[in-house]
């Protein structure tokens, strides 16, 4: 066994079966993506630790366990669309291309995007599309989406993004309240939107999806 796959085998025995991910889909699904090719060569060794991890300034690939205890809570199906709106290198992506039918990546920085792309068919992983764009408009013409999932805190969620959801979708992200850092899934139920805020996590903020300041005057 190569130290890589023992850290990922520990990272999976002592991080996430412990942190209530004991979804077998899902830990196959990490367990098949090495985490060490998504990170810089000088970060490689600590890829697997719990804690985010910055691959380019201001950027970061989510800890392990809230980016696995969001996948939980995503509840990806094989026959998904799914939306990874911040894929950064393409880590989380490659992770819900093993659980979906399809995912579309959305990275706003072109660097990022095209190493994304790179790592991905490095990896023979042919049913992703990475897309350069903005992302707090996310990739509509592609959609609607079963799954949409943000890679990074948030203060607000753009209803631009929840209008791509398919009827009885599911939008999961980090969202910020006063600071601290909550689980947080929206559903498409009836063609309305229904909020859920879950477990605490605190992550690194996505850049773009900061509340609008309001002036008092």
């Amino acid at each position: 066994m190569s130290d890589f796959q023992a850290a990922r085998t520990h990272m999976i025995d002592c991080q996430l079966r412990p942190n209530e991910v004991n979804d077998e889909r899902i830990i196959q699904a990490i367990n098949s993506i090495p985490r060490e090719n998504f990170v810089p060569k000088s970060k490689r060794a600590i890829a697997y630790v719990d804690e985010d991890l910055e691959v380019v300034k201001g950027r970061y690939l989510m800890e392990p366990v809230i980016f696995a205890r969001l996948l939980v809570v995503a509840n990806i199906q094989p026959t998904d669309l799914v939306l990874d709106v911040g894929c950064v290198t393409g880590y989380s992506t490659a992770v819900m291309a093993a659980l979906a039918d399809a995912v579309v990546a959305v990275e706003q920085d072109e660097k990022l995007a095209s190493m994304a792309e790179e790592k991905l068919s490095g990896l023979e992983i042919m049913n992703v599309a990475v897309v350069t764009g903005t992302l707090s408009e996310g990739v509509a013409k592609q959609g609607p989406y079963d799954v949409i999932f943000i890679e990074g805190a948030v203060e607000d969620v753009p209803s631009k993004l929840v209008k791509q959801l398919k009827e009885g979708g599911r939008l999961v992200c980090v969202k910020m309240f006063g600071g601290v850092g909550r689980g947080h899934v929206i559903e498409m139920k009836n063609g309305e939107p229904a909020v859920r805020n879950l477990f605490d996590a605190n992550v690194q903020q996505l850049p773009g999806f900061s509340l609008k300041k309001e002036f008092v005057f």
